[in-house]
């Protein structure tokens, strides 16, 4: 048993018993790999046919969104622009409702003045008629 030879040998053989062990057993792995590269090949098929229109899409969406956003935009601006309308609106009717309400103190105090006034006007008031001396040339 000290031949190197036959240590050689027996080496060399259970290198190769090795090496066949190894194989079998790689070989459902190397399968499923193989199934793999086939499932990955179908997916990346499917994408460079379906990923491009998804993009346009996504850009033509994004597009939309922008024309939405800017319609919302004009739409805000727009009832903005009503709200100050109709506030100047409103504060001109204040002013003019101040111009009507001094216009009828004014003209009350002028109908309380003349009615004060042809109160006690002689010619108008009784009282004061008979102690009026009377022209009478007729």
């Amino acid at each position: 048993m000290t031949d190197p030879i036959f240590w050689l040998g027996m080496s060399l053989f259970l290198v190769s018993i090795s090496l066949t062990a190894v194989l079998i057993a790689a070989l459902p792995a190397l399968q499923e790999l193989g199934r793999a590269a086939r499932s990955a090949e179908k997916l990346f098929d499917s994408l460079s046919r379906e990923f491009p229109p998804t993009l346009e899409s996504i850009r033509l969406t994004g597009l939309e969104i922008s024309e939405l956003t800017d319609d919302l935009n004009q739409g805000v601006q727009s009832v903005t622009d009503i709200v100050q309308t109709v506030d100047q609106t409103l504060i001109g009717a204040k002013e003019q409702v101040g111009k009507v309400q001094v216009g009828t103190r004014r003209f009350s105090a002028g109908i309380k003045a003349a009615w004060q006034t042809w109160q006690h006007h002689p010619l108008q008031n009784p009282r004061f008629s008979r102690s009026l001396p009377t022209n009478q040339e007729d």
